[in-house]
């Protein structure tokens, strides 16, 4: 483990040079990984360790859609893809990928496999954060362990075949067996991260819900509605719109920013952009701050997960999703995307 220093912050980091993917293999060479779910995470999570050379089966409810994706990816029902329950049975790691609502429905079946010196491992810190409201109580004999990467399981498994990786986040909740730190670090090679911070299972949903509800997906669909919306009743045109709101900053501003730096970004264009960057970021720091504040709040008091357990968990829920959705969709703000994401070059 390395310290690195940000400002007067001191941070744990785990990177690829200290803990080699041959070390890896080692810490884990007589470990059955399950990946229970083959959602959003688990495909990205499990090809990687299989690529990587770890053992890995799959666990998922056959008949479903993301069994049969399994399937075509190259699980082999009976020898590395099982129903949830017998991978839970078979496996010494259990990745627990399934969906926060599907964790819940869930943990009976999986608590019923957790002998001693297995390890639970999450990529999220909901279940046991909100253990109240979840009923996720691990067995004191049983590791119980956290990788979150930061980005989409596809996003992961996309840079893991260009040989990068995804920086990831660890956290250990119980060491039973004194090896919790290896297993997850391990873990955390084995699945593609680019380098691991430490944090704790709290910190990571905290930081995680507050990012999802803000800049990662809230405040940015929010941010783009509002100059769109500004843009047309001025009389612009939709491309106009669009490319000024969303286009540029997608497809040229945010990897340069990715790659260098916000300054660097705003040294290398023109001056009127540099001085009215400068002068106008307080202001949406100022006038939005109070906005994450109240998520944070919400977000640490548990009113968050008491919202999204009690959303998800009704009969409807999807129904209500697909419209939710699809109101983004049929907006002209993303109606007008579809139609310029096909219009770019590489598209043709």
């Amino acid at each position: 483990m390395a310290t690195m220093t940000f400002g007067t912050t001191e941070e744990n980091v785990v990177t690829r040079q200290e803990f080699p993917l041959s070390r890896a293999l080692e810490t884990l060479k007589d470990e059955t990984i399950a990946v229970l779910g083959y959602g959003v995470q688990g495909p990205g999570q499990s090809l990687n360790l299989r690529d990587n050379g770890f053992r890995v089966i799959v666990g998922q409810r056959a008949e479903s859609r993301s069994w049969e994706r399994a399937v075509a990816d190259g699980w082999v029902p009976g020898e590395t893809l099982f129903d949830i329950e017998e991978a839970a049975r078979r496996g010494t790691i259990l990745q627990y990928l399934l969906s926060d609502a599907g964790q819940i429905a869930l943990w009976p079946t999986v608590r019923r496999h957790l002998a001693p010196g297995k390890a639970l491992y999450f990529s999220h810190g909901f279940g046991i954060t909100y253990k109240e409201q979840t009923g996720i109580v691990p067995p004191a004999g049983t590791d119980v362990i956290l990788v979150a990467p930061k980005g989409s399981g596809t996003s992961l498994r996309r840079l893991f075949l260009q040989g990068r990786g995804l920086n990831s986040s660890y956290a250990i909740f119980q060491d039973a067996t004194g090896r919790a730190w290896e297993r997850v670090v391990a873990l955390g090679i084995g699945v593609g991260s680019g380098y691991l911070f430490e944090t704790t299972f709290k910190k990571e949903v905290y930081s995680d819900l507050t990012g999802e509800r803000g800049t990662l997906m809230g405040a940015i669909q929010g941010i783009f509605a509002a100059q769109y919306e500004v843009l047309r009743e001025k009389g612009h045109t939709p491309s106009e719109a669009f490319n000024e709101t969303v286009e540029e900053l997608t497809q040229s501003l945010m990897p340069l920013v990715a790659e260098n730096g916000m300054d660097w970004m705003y040294a290398n264009c023109s001056t009127t952009a540099q001085r009215g960057a400068l002068d106008w970021w307080k202001r949406f720091r100022d006038a939005t701050r109070p906005v994450f504040e109240e998520i944070y709040t919400s977000v640490a008091t548990g009113e968050e997960a008491r919202r999204s357990i009690e959303a998800n968990g009704r009969p409807d829920y999807r129904e209500k999703l697909a419209g939710e959705l699809r109101e983004l969709r049929e907006s002209e703000l993303w109606e007008v995307g579809n139609v310029v994401r096909k219009l770019r070059p590489e598209a043709n």
